[in-house]
Order: structure tokens, then sequence, then C-alpha cells
């Protein structure tokens, strides 16, 4: 048996599986292999860590058995890398979901359009640098291929709720607030550093980098002012596991206003909890409406995957309905050419990295210093530090 799609379908190539109950790759393959996605027949996975140098290592074990029953059960064909994969066949629309270190995806992305895939959706952050991502954006183009981004909160109930209240409510400001579940140790927080050592605001909070991309107009461009909460926010430098020194965010708050009159704060904490929200406020920081991921409706679903997948990632669990309907909507625009609606564009995924890659440096002088609180793109860095807000 051969996993095959049908005319509706559109054949997935999963790249970058992962450790079962550790991979974002493996929830994308199991959400598939579950039928959750209509529209997507999970095909081929392209794994060359654990079909390679990590399978004797950790996870490794898992993961062969894992392939062994995945083939077996759904006739899924394993492969170490896309060159590998069987040319597309006629007629069919072959979809690409990559999913592995972000450092390897410009290369992925030429060897998927090479595979025959008309569609690629790419985890975030897409790329390392706003420069390889508009160098892939260009490659896809030239080619005729789409990119979606999976920044799976732009279709999050809470962020709809949110924007609906604060749209009904004159005057009223939105906080997306995103939080993780790391110990807050410095051996906990040094690993996490270490693995994500692109930062927090390109890794944990891009997400809420491409909300404000897609909702409110924010761009390096449009940025009036950056207000830092320096009493929430907190910067430290720890050792990875290497040995080597990191420096990142475990905390950050910010404001942005931008040249079009609007504003938008957002709140990450690397060890903040499992639950993530957007709250609502008036002019005076009163809260007015908060809906938090999961809500009441949710945490159902949640209790039902903890006993399904016991000891995966928590995260996996909350965001279980965001997941499909990306995945859904982008193989549906895979097999019909529709619009896959309020899903983030390679234009989104750009201005999204840009304005990380912008703040990053600013708000690290920013809570080096002892009084700044406000930067303007019309200030530098070394000069931010002198101003009060």
């Amino acid at each position: 048996m051969v996993a095959t799609p049908s005319s509706d379908q559109a054949e997935v190539i999963l790249v970058g599986c992962g450790c079962p109950l550790r991979g974002m790759g493996w929830y994308h393959a199991v959400q598939m292999l579950g039928g959750e996605c209509p529209s997507a027949k999970l095909c081929h996975i392209v794994e060359p860590w654990f079909l390679g140098p990590g399978a004797s290592g950790p996870g490794g074990p898992e993961f062969a058995q894992f392939k062994e029953k995945t083939a077996a059960e759904h006739g899924v064909q394993f492969w170490t890398s896309l060159a590998d994969v069987p040319a597309v066949a006629e007629g069919v629309k072959r979809l690409a979901l990559i999913s592995g270190r972000t450092v390897d995806n410009p290369r992925l992305l030429g060897e998927a359009i090479a595979a025959g895939c008309s569609v690629i959706y790419l985890e975030k952050p897409g790329a390392p640098t706003v420069a390889e991502l508009k160098a892939m954006k260009q490659q896809a183009a030239d080619a005729g291929v789409s990119i979606c981004m999976g920044y799976n909160k732009n279709v999050c109930k809470y962020v709809r709720k949110a924007r609906e209240f604060a749209a009904a409510t004159d005057g009223s400001h939105v906080t997306f607030v995103s939080n993780n579940t790391y110990e807050p140790t410095a051996a906990s927080l040094g690993e996490c550093f270490e693995r994500n050592a692109e930062g927090m605001l390109k890794n944990m909070a891009i997400h809420e980098l491409a909300l404000l991309a897609s909702f409110y107009d924010v761009t390096v461009d449009n940025i009036d002012s950056v207000s830092v909460d320096k009493e929430f926010s907190s910067m430290q430098t720890l050792k990875g596991p290497s040995g080597k020194d990191f420096t990142d965010f475990d905390k950050a708050k910010f404001t942005i206003a931008t040249k079009t009159g609007k504003a938008v704060s957002v709140q990450a904490d690397r060890c903040g909890g499992d639950v993530s929200y957007a709250k609502v406020s008036d002019i005076g920081g009163n809260e007015l409406f908060r809906h938090s991921m999961p809500d009441e409706e949710d945490k159902a679903n949640v209790s039902v995957l903890e006993a399904k997948y016991p000891g995966a990632m928590p995260y996996f669990f909350s965001q279980d309905p965001d997941y499909t309907t990306v995945k859904e909507r982008v193989a549906k625009h895979c097999v019909t050419g529709e619009e896959a609606k309020d899903i983030a564009t390679i234009d989104i995924a750009i201005a999204a990295l840009e304005v990380g890659e912008y703040l990053t440096p600013l708000m690290k002088e920013e809570l080096s210093s002892a009084g700044a609180k406000t930067i303007t793109p019309a200030v530098t860095a070394a000069t931010a530090a002198t101003l009060q807000q």
C-alpha cells in the first residue's frame, strides 16, 4: 500500500518530522494521518536526521517505531532528502510542508520547487534573515510557486474575538500576550536561548509580530515609536548546553505606535505558563475584555489529546484546532487555487522578521540603559539610551 491523494486532495511532503511527541513536524503528521485536514493527504516524509546520523541517538528509536507503524498503516513513504521523492504524477497537486530547522529553509525551498511542489508551507519565521526571505520570495515567484506561512495565531479564536471587541469599542487598545512553559532557571532558559539562538523576537514572539504586520499595518517603515515596559521586560546572558553564552529576553513587553495612527502592544514571557491571550483595555489601561487560548471549549479537547499523546509538548494541544485550520486552508489553496483566508503570506513573514530584526538590538540597548523607555526610528540605538519617556 502506497499513500495516494484523491482528486480533491493535495499530495503532501512533510519535510522535517522530528522526534515523536516533541517535533512540530510530527504533530503535523499525526493530524493529517488522523484525517483532520481533509484536503491534505500525507504521502511522503523527508527526515534526514533520524534516517541518518540521528538514528541511534536520542529520539532515534522512537522515530523508527513511528516510521514502521506509519508506513504499514498509512502507506507513507520515508526519504532522507527531497531529491529522493519520486516525481509528481500528472494532474497531482503537490504541497511541501517544511518544518525543519529555520537555517535550512532557503535550501529546502529550492529543493521543494525542484520536486514539483506548487505550494510551499513554511513554518515561522521562514528563514534566518530578511535578505534570505526576500530571495526565497523571488525564487518562488520565478517558479510560479505559492508560499504560505505557518503563523497559526492569524486564525486563532482568541485573536479574532479580541479584534472584534476592539473594533466595536472606541478608544480601545489591544495587547497580545504570549506565554511559554520553560522553568525560570538558568539551565532551562540557557537551553532555550541556545536552541532558539535567533532570539525571542525572531522566534517565540514572531507570531505576534506577524499579527501586527497582518492586522495593524506594522512595518519598519510605518513605526512611529516603540515604548518598552522596562518593569516587565528582562534580558539575561546565560550559558547554553554547549557552554557558550547567549543573551536574550526571557520576558519582553512593548507598545508600537504607527505613523498611520494605530497602536498595539505585545507581551511575551518564556516562563509565563501554557495560556496565551489577547486583552482589550480602555484609554486608562483598564481591562475591558480578555479571551484566552485555550478557552473552556478548547480545554475539553486538550484533555482528550493529553490522554491520546501522553508526554507530548503541551502547546501542541492548546493550539491544535489552529494547526488544523492553517493546514486545511493551505492544502485547499493548493488543490483549488482559492485564496487561503487569513493565512500569512511571504510578505507578512518579511515584514514580521524585519520588525524583529529592527526591535532586537534597540530593545537590548534599551534594557541595558538606565532610563530610556521610548525608541523612535529617527533616533539611533546609541542616542536612544539618553531619551526619557
